[in-house]
């Protein structure tokens, strides 16, 4: 059995792994801060635009997200063919191509004339933003040292959080001060800004080793993934912590401008402040996980999402922006603790076990966040909160049922990777 963790030549012989502390360290998660601030902003600046779109274009609230649900359907599926590039091609400049390409084309969106050209450049965005977030996952698998995987992974997605909630915030303030075209060209600005960063920050592989792309070996890894009995799981709890996310932020903004709030765009877009929880909640409790183990705390933030759910269905913003904001500490914990529990549990197949993962959960952004408009159309918040809080539920028992799975074994008779050798998932 190919151990992946063996690196080149001159790296195979120590145990350089990236530890907390040190100054590759800093640089490791300012560069993946920077790419996932990119990304993540890129993604979903168009957030807080559907109602906008709905009135400029004519089309209904289902029709206006897909702005943000194609590019994540087709970002789903980039996402189980990247890692097997990176595998072959390399983990940094696959992310380099990834950001540069990615902001590019939402500059290229803010200049469509029609709504037709401005979904296929979104569409395309899907593409080349799959490069980013599942090899980003196998870069800091690979490169960091078990007692700092946990506090890194979470500060990338920290970085995450923030941008996507300065994404949403920029966009929707100049749309009150300007038009959202401008705040769609500002964005990209950034993301270039971003992109030339993290090329110049990220460190190159230490435990990388090319494999040649092969049908067959990709077939054994993803055997190996599907006899695990908790990947699956985990892949279902992806599709369920974005889903019911990005439903609430997706049709919050429609409630809100609507009577009795009737609330501005730019205050809208400030609810996006927000997601300045997830810098937070993600390090702290992927740090927490780490220590108590995951299988103790994945089960308390699906319980938060479901918990803030319920408040989001109280007529008064004294309770819907507390509900936001729970939803919220409860969906950047899950995720950081679901994340690294995958590459935990996947071992030598973690690229494609990351990549398999954030499919689903992509997926669960692409076809919830949808199908919330159809929820929302017929039935408004009530719709949303029944539809979402079902979701949390579901996940709520597969954390449960995760609760009861058996831990990897600590002693492997192969050297252990950085992922083997990390805390009791």
């Amino acid at each position: 059995m190919i151990d992946v963790r063996v690196s080149a030549p001159d790296a195979a012989a120590s145990d350089d792994f990236i530890r907390r502390g040190t100054p590759a360290f800093r640089r490791v998660n300012l560069a993946l801060f920077a790419a996932g601030f990119a990304t993540f902003g890129l993604l979903y600046c168009v957030q807080p635009l559907l109602p906008e779109f709905t009135r400029d274009y004519g089309v209904s609230e289902a029709v206006s997200a897909l702005s943000l649900s194609l590019t994540t359907f087709v970002l789903a599926f980039g996402m189980l063919f990247v890692g097997a590039l990176s595998d072959a091609w390399g983990r940094k400049p696959i992310m380099v191509v990834s950001t540069l390409a990615s902001a590019l084309l939402v500059l290229a969106s803010a200049l469509m004339p029609d709504w037709t050209t401005l979904l296929i450049v979104r569409t395309l965005l899907g593409l080349t933003l799959s490069g980013l977030p599942a090899v980003a996952m196998t870069y800091l698998a690979e490169e960091m040292d078990v007692a700092s995987i946990g506090l890194g992974m979470g500060l990338y997605i920290s970085g995450n959080a923030i941008g996507g909630m300065a994404g949403r915030l920029i966009t929707g303030v100049l749309t009150d001060f300007a038009n959202w075209r401008v705040g769609v060209i500002v964005v990209a600005i950034i993301g270039l800004a971003c992109a030339w960063m993290f090329w110049r920050l990220l460190p190159p592989s230490r435990h990388f080793v090319a494999q040649p792309l092969n049908r067959h070996a990709l077939a054994g890894r993803l055997g190996v993934i599907f006899h695990d009995r908790g990947l699956p799981w985990l892949f279902a709890e992806g599709f369920l912590l974005l889903g019911a996310f990005v439903t609430v932020y997706n049709y919050i903004g429609y409630r809100l401008l609507a009577p009795p709030y009737n609330l501005s765009q730019a205050v809208v877009g400030a609810i996006f402040i927000i997601y300045l929880i997830g810098t937070f909640s993600s390090p702290w409790v992927g740090h927490l996980a780490g220590k108590l183990g995951r299988r103790k705390v994945l089960w308390a933030m699906m319980a938060l999402m479901l918990i803030g759910t319920a408040l989001t269905m109280l007529s008064s913003l004294w309770a819907i922006v507390p509900g936001v904001i729970v939803l919220t500490f409860g969906f950047f914990g899950g995720h950081s603790t679901v994340s690294s529990w995958v590459g935990r549990r996947a071992g030598e197949a973690k690229a494609h076990a990351s990549s398999l993962y954030l499919f689903c959960y992509y997926m669960g952004s692409s076809i919830a966040g949808a199908l919330g408009g159809v929820f929302y159309a017929s039935h408004g918040w009530n719709g949303i909160g029944i539809f979402v809080g079902a979701m949390a539920l579901v996940g709520l028992a597969i954390a449960l049922g995760l609760y009861r799975l058996r831990p990897l074994p600590q002693n492997t008779a192969t050297p252990p990777t950085p992922m083997s050798r990390g805390a009791m998932g």
